[in-house]
């Protein structure tokens, strides 16, 4: 049965389990998600570690459908924004995302739509809190429920700090009616946590702790100088879908072709795809008709593929929270699957080296600020939450600025809040009507030559066009009308021309925010001690992610665990360092019965296995090799082992 929502269906669904299964189809909850829906329908503030996979957004989603009002989503990205809506509109709920590709008009429509009870779910990112149409139109709204999404991101302590969310607490003391904060992040050591309930003002909070464990994923780490043939060693052994994780988009293309030509199917993915491209490969890759990805970090947020069977990481990640959660993508369907880091010195220098090149010069990032305020030709106290086309090479170009330095600047001011820099950015053609229909009647008589264009369009799309931006898709009118897509965006252009609807094509190129109105680069609000602590703290995290790779004596998901401030947690058994410490235990096994037979008679290698274990011969036989070389037993004169007693 298809259910279609509307509010005051929604205000009758009061029970949890009972909208699981209408809305979402599943049986039962998940490990911790219905006692934080019944913290949240409670109205009490709520903190939930949910480790990657563990339907974090459920945990908002379900309890908003039972709550008078909207449910205000604060994320830090763009991609993971639009993912939800879609799949939230899926499932017919009304939801829409405010981000900085949509134009004025549409964000004036959204936020009235609010207001007039027609979204259930408003996606918003923190720095859109601080403007002044949102503070003043959200006075008018009745949010229900604040749940902030990757709330790590409001600590210094974390891994991916942002200022903005900073002001979320403040943000909710402002608010007509206080609604409860659900605060949800995968992962977080002991200093955010305490940090997310200071900084977000929760007042005496629920908290749900999900342990980072997976118990069906196997850690391991190689030190190999070869990483490709590791790699071709690895996915040879583990047959199934895989990712593989490198660090920049040449590797990508590189690395895809060496397994192509040795027959192992795989295809790359990064930001400089397009996104129609982006898109294709990705469906294949989890219709399984690819079966390895080899990608940057831009791929997996927001994928939810249950059987990737191995993770493979090509170099180091920064820090082992961003490994944690790459890693985790692997397993979630509980079957069991395989993180694998690779490693040589080259690699634990350079990501020494990348900290230290994040962090460019105070004056260098004023520098480049003012650089990119001329090249998009922003006025000083313009610009604010407007969006620019960017296109990096001619930037950099152009001011004669180096690459890897300029790029490690315009991150520095993305972290500060200055900026937003979006390097895989899509957005898609929408349109809208903005007359009424008896005008566009009029229009379309005086203008016959546009009557069968805008009788198509509204076939196609509907009333709907009338009231608010709809997405349309060029490829689809051409095919209907049986002409080019050129001359549709003429006539798209044509009527937005003549004010008959307002319409705007689609983006597929970086983007750049000015998040604050343009300020005097001399002026720049950068505080050098709190640039100073970030890049301590980036340093902390990186010699954690060096000391993981580099200490084969601890089980990797124990010194995950204790990373993350989980003590009194058992070994895993599985993972690279456990594996060998049970191979040596069974080695020492092998070596002491082989002495013990031998100090009666001599036998030949074939009596000694079938004495020994002939179920394990390969083993036996490395440990007979193995006391050979160390002189503990010898071949007699008749071609037997015997002990060496000399």
């Amino acid at each position: 049965m298809i259910l279609i929502f509307n509010f005051s269906e929604l205000t009758r669904l009061t029970n949890p389990n009972h909208i699981l299964k209408q809305v979402w189809g599943f049986d039962k909850f998940r490990p911790f998600q219905e006692e934080i829906i019944t913290s949240v329908l409670n109205k009490q503030d709520t903190l939930a570690f949910l480790p990657t996979g563990g339907g974090k957004s459920l945990c908002f989603q379900v309890p908003a459908l039972i709550l008078e009002g909207t449910c205000l989503v604060i994320t830090p990205l763009i991609a993971l924004m639009k993912d939800q809506v879609e799949k939230l509109k899926k499932n017919h709920i009304l939801a829409s995302a405010i981000h900085s590709g949509l134009s004025s008009r549409e964000i004036d429509i959204i936020l009235d739509n609010v207001i007039y009870g027609q979204i259930k779910f408003l996606y918003v990112s923190p720095e859109r809190l601080k403007t002044p149409l949102f503070l003043a139109r959200v006075q008018k709204m009745k949010i229900c429920l604040i749940a902030v999404d990757e709330a790590h991101c409001v600590s210094q302590w974390g891994y991916d700090f942002r200022p903005p969310y900073l002001d979320i607490g403040e943000f909710r003391a402002q608010l007509p009616v206080i609604p409860p904060i659900l605060a949800l992040t995968a992962s977080a050591t002991k200093d955010v946590k305490a940090d997310i309930i200071q900084k977000l003002l929760l007042k005496d909070p629920q908290i749900f702790t999900q342990s980072c464990a997976r118990d069906n994923l196997s850690y391991s780490v190689f030190y190999h100088e070869n990483k490709e043939k590791k790699i071709q060693e690895v996915l040879q052994k583990v047959p199934g879908t895989a990712i593989i994780y490198v660090r920049n988009r040449r590797k990508t293309e590189s690395l895809s072709q060496y397994l192509n030509q040795r027959g192992l199917q795989s295809e790359c993915y990064h930001a400089g795809l397009s996104f129609d491209e982006r898109t294709a490969r990705q469906d294949r890759w989890i219709k399984n008709k690819t079966r390895i990805m080899v990608s940057t970090n831009a791929f997996g947020m927001g994928i939810d593929k249950p059987d990737v069977r191995v993770v493979i990481h090509l170099d180091l990640p920064e820090n082992i929270e961003a490994y944690y959660q790459e890693a985790g993508r692997g397993g979630r369907d509980g079957r069991k699957a395989f993180a694998v880091l690779l490693y040589n010195h080259t690699d634990i220098k350079q990501l020494s080296d990348k900290v230290e090149d994040s962090f460019p010069e105070i004056e260098f990032i004023k520098h480049t600020y003012q650089c990119l305020a001329n090249f998009l030709k922003v006025a000083v106290g313009g610009g604010q939450m407007a969006s620019y086309d960017f296109d990096f090479e001619i930037f950099i170009s152009n001011f004669k600025l180096p690459k890897r330095k300029a790029y490690n600047a315009l991150k520095r001011l993305e972290s500060e809040g200055i900026i937003e820099f979006n390097e895989a950015y899509f957005s898609p053609s929408r349109a809208m009507i903005v007359i009424n229909n008896q005008e566009l009647y009029q229009y379309q008589v005086k203008n016959i030559g546009m009557d069968k264009f805008i009788k198509t369009l509204l076939r196609i799309y509907g009333g709907s066009l009338f009231t608010t931006f709809l997405t349309i898709n060029e490829t689809v009118l051409a095919k209907s009308l049986n002409i080019s897509e050129k001359e549709v965006r003429l006539a798209l252009n044509a009527l937005r021309s003549y004010k008959i609807i307002e319409y705007i094509e689609q983006k597929n190129q970086p983007q750049i925010v000015f998040l604050t109105p343009r300020m005097d680069a001399r002026n720049l609000p950068i505080d050098q001690k709190k640039m100073a602590f970030r890049k301590q703290v980036e340093e902390t995290k990186s010699k954690a992610m060096t000391q993981y790779a580099l200490n084969n004596q601890v089980c990797r998901s124990l010194q995950i665990l204790e990373y993350f401030g989980e003590t009194n947690v058992n070994t895993c058994g599985k993972c690279d360092v456990c594996l060998a410490k049970i191979k040596s235990t069974e080695s020492l096994t092998f070596q002491n019965k082989i002495l013990s037979t031998l100090s009666n008679n001599d036998l030949t290698i074939q009596e000694l296995i079938k004495s020994v274990d002939p179920e394990n011969e390969k083993a036996v036989l490395n440990d007979i090799r193995l006391l050979l070389d160390l002189e503990k037993i010898r071949y007699n004169s008749k071609g037997n082992l015997e002990l060496n007693n000399t």
